[in-house]
């Protein structure tokens, strides 16, 4: 059986006690402190002087801020998590400056994720139990699943959400058995009624996790607008907000986990559709739904494991036109609104529009293996400026006799 190494991070959630609690919100402090503090020197050297400042600049900084009476609390907290702040802040003005990020921000108290990243020398693991510098005790762990057998953390991150949930993800090298080889292959298109359309005529029903909790999230809601702000009760009414949204991303995630495995294991070929998510939710009445249901995390989460386990993965274009040609004789319709659900080719077939489109993306994703073309989607055409609602662009019509 073949195997494919790979770097795996293992999320669980523990309980510290009171002393690791507050060591581990200083440490979330001291981190997001010194990041700021790097951006704005890197930010001044910039503008100020036309200077880059690398990583090993903004740590030699740190040493001199350690030493400062107002910055000596910085002592107080691991080196680890800091040094890697830096680090992190290394690797957004790299994707900045090679165009694939915007500028970096400063965090945020309120709004920036708490978190805190370890290193091999900021932490002991032995015998299943993880330790992290400046603490004496083990991590109250829950060990919902085990590790790979032999396999020990390469680097810890510590987290703390909303919810205020303390989380550890321990990133391990694991080997992956790469599922056997099968003859099927498989269209998908996503959707909001129905979460995903397959090309074997299978329709997921969208189980709207975020419409179900509704009411109790704007219950929630309400209750913290009625609380002064700055108050204990306003947070108190804060972390059940937060609560509310835990539980509809938790079981969101948990769906498409379950739905993405599942694919993988039964297809050797998966097609999917390019679809830009962040520009369809500008459009306010899809918006809500479209976020609900987490195209892009489905789309991720099918990526790696089609990766894991030895699957081709193909991504038509954009313009494609899925929903408008008919899959039976290849007529294209001159317009396919989003309110036609059904439709009559001239040939006779009758067409279910998610199952057509499903069909239909699987057979160009088999023509570009068969011809050899490339399977990136083309993103010229996304410059045109036309509605990023998913509708076939209307030039591929063009020309073409009404049916």
């Amino acid at each position: 059986m073949t195997t494919k190494a790979v770097k795996r991070a293992f999320k669980f959630r523990f309980y510290p006690d009171d002393a690791q609690a507050a060591e581990l919100s200083r440490t979330f402090g001291c981190v997001r402190l010194v990041y700021n503090m790097a951006l704005q020197a890197r930010s001044e050297a910039w503008t100020l002087r036309q200077e880059r400042v690398n990583y090993n600049a903004t740590s030699a900084l740190l040493t001199g801020w350690k030493k400062t009476e107002e910055l000596a609390f910085l002592n107080e907290v691991s080196s680890v998590p800091l040094q890697q702040a830096l680090r992190h802040l290394q690797v957004a003005f790299t994707n900045f400056w090679a165009k694939r990020a915007k500028y970096p921000r400063f965090k945020s108290k309120k709004k920036s994720r708490r978190s805190a990243e370890y290193t091999t020398s900021g932490f002991r693991w032995r015998e299943g139990r993880l330790t992290l510098a400046k603490m004496a005790r083990p991590l109250n762990i829950v060990w919902s699943r085990p590790l790979p057998e032999g396999a020990g953390p390469t680097t810890v991150t510590v987290s703390r959400d909303a919810a205020g949930r303390w989380f550890v993800s321990l990133l391990c090298d694991n080997t992956i058995a790469q599922a056997p080889v099968v003859n099927a292959a498989v269209g998908i298109d996503v959707g909001l009624d129905s979460l995903l359309i397959l090309s074997t005529g299978e329709k997921i029903t969208n189980p709207k996790h975020e419409r179900t909790d509704r009411k109790a999230l704007a219950k929630a809601q309400r209750a913290m607008a009625k609380k002064a702000r700055g108050s204990n009760n306003r947070t108190k009414a804060r972390v059940k907000v937060a609560r509310v949204h835990a539980r509809i991303s938790d079981r969101r995630r948990d769906l498409l986990h379950k739905l993405t495995t599942r694919l993988v294991r039964e297809n050797q070929t998966l097609v999917i559709e390019d679809l830009t998510v962040r520009n369809m939710v500008k459009t306010h009445s899809l918006a809500r739904a479209i976020s609900d249901a987490a195209w892009r995390q489905f789309r991720t989460m099918l990526e790696y494991k089609a990766d894991w386990h030895g699957r081709e993965l193909i991504v038509v274009d954009r313009w494609f036109p899925s929903s408008k040609l008919c899959s039976a004789c290849g007529e294209l319709a001159e317009r396919m609104p989003l309110s036609v659900r059904s439709w009559s080719c001239r040939c006779g077939a009758v067409h279910d529009r998610d199952v057509n489109a499903a069909r239909n993306i699987l057979g160009e994703g088999l023509s570009l293996i068969a011809c050899g073309g490339g399977v990136r989607p083309q993103r010229e055409s996304s410059r045109t400026g036309q509605s990023s609602v998913k509708q076939e662009n209307p030039r591929v019509t063009k020309g073409i006799p009404v049916p």
